[in-house]
């Protein structure tokens, strides 16, 4: 691990809503301060969020409403998605004015980009906005991915300040892990929960667990074992964390699996499980096979 300030768990928030679609601003104060209780970060519209179908209206309250949450206890981190770029600038400009500490931004994904296209992207991004640049790389929903050659020169930008990679390549997380080494202001965060231990092993700074909206406090021993060389306790937290995603994610499309962590969320009394369209909700019985397995950990 490199000496960016960037570290630790930052858990993919999702994004509290109500059954008409207007964002929970309660339910966003309660996980806010549930975060920052177990001392993660949230990163705020990102896929688990829901990004791209918040509002810029919406966007911008949700942020305004988690930094004033966490009255400086825990970083906010903030996603940036889309395809008009001035919009995005707009949108990074003014979640930085309302006190996000980062914006994490993914490529724009109407067309497929070349690598000259996605460095030009990045870099004309970096130098167009005020606060600190995070590179946001997901094949799964972007359909690209973002080369390691460019995240290597994209890493001597000096407003871009890391990789979030939740690309599926142990040789790929390796190769990125090792750019950090030589830019100790360039912090890599693993978006692969199932490997976030091994992440941190490699030298990685940070994980960026969707489960962690459950179970943040598992994420955060699992990183405080790992950076203290404790790997045996560092696995077992991470097979531990695997099977809590089970019940969520097994089986389903990932839009699916994103209504069922907010169900199990709701057992929690921390939000509801009502979705932004084109996402919906699961059905009763499904919903209520969710909590019994919930239930069922205790």
């Amino acid at each position: 691990m490199n000496n960016s300030k960037y570290r630790g768990v930052v858990v993919p928030m999702v994004t509290p809503v109500m059954q008409d679609g207007q964002l929970d601003i309660k339910a966003v104060k309660r996980i806010i301060v549930f975060f920052a209780e177990n001392k993660v970060s949230p990163l705020l519209m990102g896929t688990t969020g829901e990004g791209n179908s918040v509002s810029q209206a919406d966007g911008q309250l949700f942020v305004e409403t988690a930094v004033k949450a966490a009255n400086g206890r825990i970083l906010i981190y903030a996603g940036l998605t889309g395809n008009c770029f001035s919009e995005q600038v707009r949108q990074a400009e003014i979640y930085s004015a309302l006190g996000a500490d980062v914006i994490v931004a993914t490529l724009p994904t109407y067309y497929a980009l070349t690598p000259d296209q996605m460095y030009d992207y990045y870099k004309t991004l970096a130098d167009c906005i005020t606060g600190p640049l995070m590179l946001y790389n997901i094949l799964a929903t972007t359909h690209m991915s973002i080369p390691v050659d460019v995240i290597r020169r994209l890493a001597d930008h000096p407003n871009i300040v890391g990789l979030k990679d939740s690309e599926r390549d142990l040789e790929r997380m390796a190769q990125c892990i090792e750019i950090t080494k030589n830019h100790p202001n360039f912090a890599y965060f693993c978006g692969w929960a199932a490997q976030s231990a091994h992440a941190l092993e490699l030298g990685g700074n940070g994980i960026v667990p969707s489960t962690g909206n459950f179970v943040p406090e598992m994420f955060q021993r699992l990183f405080d074992a790992a950076v203290a060389g404790d790997m045996a306790t560092a696995n077992r937290l991470q097979d531990e964390t695997n099977e809590i995603a089970k019940i969520y994610q097994k089986a389903r499309t990932l839009g699916q699996s994103l209504t069922a962590l907010k169900v199990m969320m709701s057992t929690k009394g921390l939000c509801e499980p009502w979705m932004l369209m084109p996402l919906t909700r699961l059905s009763v019985d499904e919903e209520q096979t969710i909590i019994d397995k919930v239930n069922a950990l205790d």
